[in-house]
């Protein structure tokens, strides 16, 4: 004769073990919004910190293009410097700070500068500067011309007699490795591209 035995049928929809409940709905939906927001807080630190940096500007030295107050969008993983670009340059200087300047020549080129016609020359050629407030008529002490040294740039500011540049001793040549990075964008008051 055979013994019947008893067999409990698990529900699958019942845990095994009743002691432990699965987290709640909302604590897990708070978990994965937080993981989420946290993610892409890092993403974005990353970003802002090692390819692209917000910097105000102080001073009119780049007026007309660019104004005190104004927020630029830095690229900061850049090393292909070329003329006209603006950069932002942390090179110790006389000022103790950084400063927003536009890349008149590169390592190896010669600049001169006619303070009579305020006409500015890069390798016997003439610059067609349309972004300047006025020629540039003011010396700052560097002799004409010059030959930037390489891995170098030379810098000036658009609003060329109210700047201090590298036409100064007290900036000189910039070493390209004390370059932040290029302005790409101003941020405000009216986003622009550069």
């Amino acid at each position: 004769m055979l013994k019947e035995e008893n067999i409990n049928e698990t529900n699958p929809e019942q845990s095994d073990n009743e002691d432990f409940p699965a987290p709640s709905r909302f604590i897990s939906s708070v978990y994965d919004g937080f993981s989420i927001f946290l993610s892409a807080l890092c993403i974005i630190a990353f970003i802002f910190t090692f390819i692209f940096r917000f910097v105000g500007v102080q001073g009119e030295s780049m007026f007309p293009t660019l104004n005190n107050g104004d927020w630029l969008i830095v690229q900061s993983i850049s090393s292909d410097f070329k003329q006209g670009d603006i950069v932002i340059s942390t090179q110790p200087n006389a000022f103790n700070e950084p400063i927003v300047k536009r890349v008149i020549a590169t390592g190896g080129q010669t600049v001169d500068i006619d303070f009579n016609s305020g006409t500015v020359y890069v390798d016997g050629e003439a610059l067609s500067e349309d972004y300047i407030a006025e020629p540039t008529y003011s010396p700052e002490g560097v002799e004409f011309p010059i030959v930037v040294p390489e891995n170098s740039l030379f810098l000036m500011g658009d609003n060329r007699n109210d700047s201090t540049d590298s036409r100064s001793p007290a900036i000189g040549c910039v070493d390209e490795r004390y370059i932040l990075g290029v302005v790409r964008f101003r941020a405000t008051p009216n986003f622009t591209k550069f």
